[in-house]
């Protein structure tokens, strides 16, 4: 499982290590969050995981000594990398963890762990027997098992239709983050995202649809963060001018994948 990140100055930066399952945590400003949820998730994939892991935390531009945390938990736990950006952006740490990876599957899921970690194998099992390309959690479907408020609640609803209705998705929960692609189409589908903050869940999904990937939903168990970084107004309106570009893009930028790879089997 675990190993260190190449050195500064080794071609590409990438991890050498191949495994099964890379989980990435995005982290921004999460100093008193990041080593108990890692330290969680760590004892979850030890205890109950059936394939290799990895776990990298991707600190994006923290400025509360986030980024100190997170190395001493790597250095504390086997498996356990972390990788630093200079710039902000959820989106942008996930291009860079998933651009230097090996993995079979590319996972990412939010630091405060709100998505029940009982989850995980069924979004992942999809991926690895080559019967989907792409899973999310859903929030939305009746299986689904949620504690959030009213507010939340009904934001998530209005986008998510707002997408079915401009953008002709035919997934449920464009947010909800708890997503994994598998790792052979990774190049090909993140070459046409543009979008280095929060729509970049959204705009992975769409150009993935209109790809001809196969999505997988689970539901999932969730409860919401009260103590979440994000802005939910600034969010809405970054997110409606991507759904603007989106319906704007050429038809000829809908591609089939340059260099398809054949179906991973499972182990």
């Amino acid at each position: 499982m675990g190993t260190a990140l190449i050195p500064l100055g080794s071609p590409a930066g990438e991890r050498l290590e191949a495994v099964d399952v890379e989980i990435v945590v995005p982290v921004y400003n999460e100093r008193l969050t990041v080593e108990g949820s890692v330290r969680r998730l760590h004892g979850f994939l030890s205890s109950w995981f059936p394939f290799s892991w990895r776990i990298v935390i991707a600190d994006n531009a923290s400025t509360d000594g986030t980024l100190a945390v997170a190395r001493r938990v790597s250095y504390e736990l086997e498996g356990v990398d972390v990788i630093h950006l200079a710039q902000k952006g959820r989106g942008r740490a996930l291009r860079r963890a998933w651009s230097e990876s090996h993995a079979r599957v590319l996972c990412y899921m939010d630091v405060d762990l709100s998505t029940d970690l009982a989850a995980l194998l069924p979004l992942i099992a999809p991926l690895l027997s080559g019967h989907s390309d792409v899973a999310i959690g859903t929030r939305l479907h009746a299986q689904a098992r949620v504690r959030r408020s009213f507010k939340r609640e009904l934001i998530s609803r209005s986008y998510n239709r707002l997408l079915r209705l401009a953008l002709r998705a035919r997934f449920s929960d464009a947010q909800c983050g708890f997503k994994a692609i598998r790792g052979d189409i990774a190049v090909d589908l993140l070459a046409r995202v543009r979008d280095e903050a929060w729509f970049f869940d959204t705009e992975l999904l769409v150009v993935a649809q209109r790809l001809g990937l196969r999505i997988h939903e689970v539901p999932v168990d969730w409860i919401e963060d009260t103590d979440s970084r994000v802005d939910i107004l600034d969010t809405a309106l970054a997110d409606l001018r991507g759904v603007w570009r989106l319906l704007l893009r050429r038809p000829s930028d809908r591609l089939t994948l340059v260099s398809p790879r054949r179906p991973m089997l499972a182990p």
